[in-house]
């Protein structure tokens, strides 16, 4: 089953609640009519009473209550629907109106409890399916005498024009639920024609136009969080899929170089024979290839590893200075061969993954003595705060300019494109070192000024 559309269901809620308040207006306005025609009757009847009353306490001799019965057909006249019945303190009906002899029980019960048979105690009951309102009262002659006095009259004519005023409550409600239903229809339609048209914009966007935006201006307030939500997004995808696409292009790139030399090298080797030196030779140079290319896989792997949070880092203590201290053993030949002194000063501590930290030192060293000219000092130093630690690695060269800043930690990016010499790697470095610091909760920056270039490391502290 096709579920309902927002529309539909706002317009079926909008007549629901519409047709509760209508049932319940009706309910209420029902009530009101009833029990307005049962106030007028209780009065009318009262009214009826007092005047029979203030009949019989001027009938003060025998002769005066003789003259009463035509007196009270006069008091009758024009009152239709309306009975009267009198009966002595014998219980003899003493007069009674044509079509009154429904009134007989009910002067019985008044006699027979004068207590209930009070102005005002208005009775209901039905008898040979007609509905009855009416009152008994005991009244007292002006000679005396005591009389029993019932008064009713039938409400077949209020049954009707209640029974008339449901029926056409009853439709107006139903009609106005449908007029309801037909408006709640129009109106969201017309109040969700903002977002038709977003989604409309939405469903034109994809890969190839992940430029777009949705408006942000001309819509409804509502909507606003929606739609720079929405844009924020965009962006996030489309520069992720400029970075893919870098991606895919520079490793295309970075391994055609290598495989044409290894297809060449094999074809050098295939076109003539050769000694065992010269295959040796030929070897040699391949497997250098086969560990540049293996490298540059190891390397992205471990990339690919921290960008779907698969690199967990161990936490052991690691006494930062003793690690550099370790790399500087390690790369002193190098930095020998090309004049670079190494220095170290300060101390921090944190916690970590051993391996994985001095994989980032590593980078960081190797670089710095890769771009310091000979004659020249990489000065790392180290402090710890009570929450954090500060690794900075300083080394003299040309200035980076500003532009190349921001992406040096973007994979596969070099300020100079032109240069992919063998020993510059593959431009993988400085993004693996943004992901070990990253995924150990700290931060990396660089500034290059004043002939000098600078990485910071910030990581949590050890706590002691």
């Amino acid at each position: 089953m096709k579920p309902l559309s927002l529309t539909a269901r706002i317009s079926l809620l909008f007549a629901l609640a519409a047709s509760l308040v209508l049932l319940t207006t009706g309910f209420l306005l029902t009530h009101v009519v009833e029990a307005h025609f049962k106030e007028g009757d209780r009065h009318e009847l009262n009214g009826k009473l007092e005047l029979i009353q203030n009949l019989f306490k001027h009938a003060n001799s025998q002769e005066a209550l003789h003259r009463l019965p035509k007196q009270l057909d006069d008091a009758l006249v024009g009152h239709h629907g309306l009975a009267v019945a009198v009966a002595d303190a014998s219980g003899k009906l003493w007069y009674t109106a044509t079509g009154a002899d429904f009134l007989h029980p009910l002067l019985q019960d008044c006699r027979k409890e004068p207590t209930e048979c009070t102005f005002g105690a208005l009775r209901e009951w039905e008898q040979s399916g007609v509905s009855y309102r009416g009152m008994a009262v005991t009244i007292a002659a002006g000679n005396g005498d005591p009389f029993s006095v019932a008064i009713a009259r039938d409400t077949h004519s209020h049954e009707i024009f209640m029974d008339t005023f449901r029926t056409l409550l009853a439709a107006a409600i139903a009609l106005a639920a449908l007029a309801t239903a037909g408006m709640g229809w129009i109106v969201t339609r017309w109040g969700l024609a903002p977002l038709r048209r977003v989604t409309e914009t939405m469903s034109g966007i994809s890969a190839e136009h992940l430029s777009d935006r949705l408006p942000t201006q001309g819509i409804p307030t509502e909507l606003q969080p929606l739609a720079t939500a929405f844009n924020a997004m965009l962006a996030r995808l489309d520069d992720s899929f400029r970075r893919l696409s870098e991606f895919s292009s520079n490793i295309a790139h970075e391994l055609r170089t290598p495989i044409s030399n290894l297809m060449t090298q094999t074809q050098v080797a295939l076109s003539s024979a050769r000694d065992k030196d010269e295959y040796k030779e030929i070897l040699y140079s391949s497997l250098e290839e086969y560990e540049r290319m293996a490298q540059m896989v190891g390397d992205m792997l471990y990339l690919a590893q921290t960008d779907n949070g698969l690199l967990k880092p161990g936490m052991e203590k690691i006494d930062l200075a003793a690690e550099t201290q370790s790399l500087f053993d390690y790369f002193e030949a190098w930095a020998e061969e090309r004049s670079v002194a190494l220095t170290l000063t300060g101390s921090a501590t944190v916690p970590g993954d051993r391996m994985m930290l001095r994989r980032a030192l590593s980078n960081l060293i190797s670089n710095a003595i890769r771009h310091t000219p000979p004659g020249q000092t990489v000065h790392v130093s180290l402090s710890n705060d009570s929450d954090k630690a500060t690794v900075t690695i300083e080394n003299p060269g040309p200035d980076i300019p500003a532009e190349h800043l921001p992406k040096l930690f973007d994979r596969f990016y070099r300020v100079d494109p032109s240069r992919q010499r063998k020993g510059d790697g593959a431009g993988l470095g400085l993004a693996i070192v943004k992901a070990i610091v990253e995924v150990h909760g700290g931060s990396i920056a660089i500034t290059s000024a004043n002939e000098t270039t600078r990485f910071q490391l910030t990581l949590p502290a050890l706590m002691c």
